[in-house]
């Protein structure tokens, strides 16, 4: 009788352990390797026949060029995600549908991370313009983004030149190489040497430089009536409220010694910035104000 009982709870727990789940099996576990296996060769294939995507998608923000690196991006990106067993075969739908998607993704991205850092074409010599400007010069010279200038509205092919010859006779002709170097070269990723820091500040001074240019070119000479007025024109040329105010503050009335200690501290805490902040602003300021002094002054001289 007792082992009859036994037999009985023995097959009892065999059945419980038996039952099955309903449940979608694709759910339990990633798909085997074998079935996510794509040769190199069909890789690469389906990567190339996005190239017109790519290009097209980048053209629009002008920045056709860095095609072959998004491409490059895409093939890791679709390598990485057939290793990884991220892909699945599925019944009609082929392996250029999911490259497809994953271009989308990746050119979105670069798109964004463009459109995030405002960048500037520079030409090589004004000299070689047979006495126009490019298009690209007046977008670089010409146009401030942030204002809303639209490149419709640049017309006047003398008067990009102009700012493009004025830029580059106000900056040292080392900034204007290295900015060169750092907007016309090849995109490199990966952590910046001291070689790409001091492109990328020279990049920076000749396009503050440039919109301090455009400022002082448009200032109406007919209100300038005095030196006073001439210095307050200036130094309200400068592209950012920083500039602005350490040439209003400190580089116009001149100050030094003790007075300038107490106009940075002032400053810093009218601006929200460290005292330093500022006082590395100050060279920077001067420089700028000095070449919206000059294109004034000369306006007001042409005018006279």
């Amino acid at each position: 009788m007792k082992t009859m009982r036994v037999e009985t709870r023995a097959d009892q727990a065999r059945q419980d352990h038996e039952i099955k789940i309903d449940f979608d099996v694709s759910l339990r576990r990633a798909p085997e390797a074998a079935a996510a296996a794509i040769p190199v060769d069909q890789i690469m294939v389906a990567v190339e026949s996005v190239r017109g995507y790519v290009v097209s998608h980048l053209g629009r923000i002008g920045r056709a060029s860095d095609a072959d690196d998004v491409l490059q991006d895409i093939r890791v990106a679709v390598w990485d995600g057939v290793a990884r067993g991220r892909y699945r075969q599925l019944p009609g739908v082929p392996f250029g549908a999911w490259v497809q998607g994953i271009c989308t993704n990746v050119c979105a991205s670069h798109i964004r991370w463009e459109m995030s850092h405002k960048t500037y074409p520079l030409l090589g010599d004004p000299a070689a313009c047979n006495g126009t400007a490019s298009l690209d010069a007046a977008v670089l010279l010409g146009m401030d983004r942030a204002g809303g200038r639209s490149c419709e509205k640049i017309v006047d092919q003398e008067w990009a030149r102009t700012i493009i010859e004025l830029t580059r006779s106000s900056v040292s002709a080392r900034d204007w190489e290295l900015a060169l170097a750092s907007l016309g070269g090849p995109r490199r990723y990966g952590p910046p040497s001291p070689q790409d820091r001091r492109r990328w500040h020279a990049a920076t001074v000749v396009r503050q430089t440039a919109r301090t240019v455009e400022k002082a070119l448009e200032v109406e000479l007919d209100a300038v009536c005095s030196i006073s007025e001439l210095c307050e024109r200036a130094a309200a040329c400068l592209p950012t409220v920083v500039l602005r105010r350490t040439a209003a503050v400190i580089v116009r009335p001149g100050v030094r010694g003790p007075e300038r200690t107490k106009a940075l501290q002032a400053l810093a805490a009218e601006l929200g910035v460290t005292q330093r902040y500022v006082a590395v602003q100050i060279g920077f300021a001067r420089r700028l104000y000095q070449a919206a002094w000059r294109i004034i002054r000369a306006g007001m001289q042409g005018v006279a």
